[in-house]
């Protein structure tokens, strides 16, 4: 059973109260098919230590052991992409890491009982790498880190041929904001770039070299 408090002064400063597991469950069940679908993306902009983001990875790595169990290029390609797909903001920086490694856990334990000494280091890398980029330690209400005050900018990952990775980057807050006409930085050819562009495009890269 998941908790729902960790201490009354978290609660008094931030209003943080947990998700139950029942009512996680109830509520992804509203949107179940989506929850099943590998590559659907998900955004929790306050997750906590990851409540709902742990049950949609739980699913979408049902799915993935259903489809790809006998196969673990496969099976790890739509890991992969499962994992992408999950976003988390918390405006507590505990709870971003506690985040991160509870979604690491839960994917690292599948992937050691289904192939043991065949599995990757370099695959397990790679997941805890998208995972540091795709939960963050941020203010979901400001768009920017409480600290730094630098934006959120989330990554979008997509395998583009084989075990080639495209990785290009937004800026979260005009993602949200629509009436934006530009962004800043520019883009790659020097103009300022429009809202549905990424602030930045990265060269494809090996699955297993991401980390790197």
């Amino acid at each position: 059973m998941t908790r729902q408090v960790k201490s009354k002064q978290r609660v008094a400063d931030h209003g943080e109260v947990f998700t139950s597991e029942r009512e996680v469950n109830a509520l992804l069940d509203l949107v179940k098919q989506e929850t099943e679908r590998i590559e659907s993306r998900f955004l929790e902009p306050a997750c906590g230590d990851g409540n709902f983001l742990a049950e949609v990875l739980r699913r979408k790595l049902a799915v993935v052991d259903r489809r790809y169990m006998k196969m673990q290029n496969e099976w790890e390609r739509n890991a992969f992409i499962a994992a992408g797909s999950i976003y988390g903001v918390d405006i507590l920086q505990d709870n971003a890491i506690e985040c991160q490694d509870r979604l690491f856990s839960i994917l690292s334990k599948v992937y050691i009982k289904n192939f043991g000494a065949a599995g990757k280091l370099a695959f397990l890398e790679t997941i805890k790498f998208v995972l540091e980029r795709n939960v963050l330690w941020c203010d979901a209400l400001d768009f920017t880190n409480p600290v730094s005050k630098k934006p959120i900018v989330f990554s979008e990952w997509s395998i583009a041929v084989g075990n080639m990775v495209k990785r290009r980057d937004y800026i979260f807050r005009f993602l949200v904001e629509k009436t934006h006409q530009f962004v800043l930085p520019f883009n790659d050819e020097g103009m300022p770039a429009a809202i549905d562009e990424p602030v930045k495009e990265h060269p494809l890269t090996d699955m297993y070299k991401i980390a790197e």
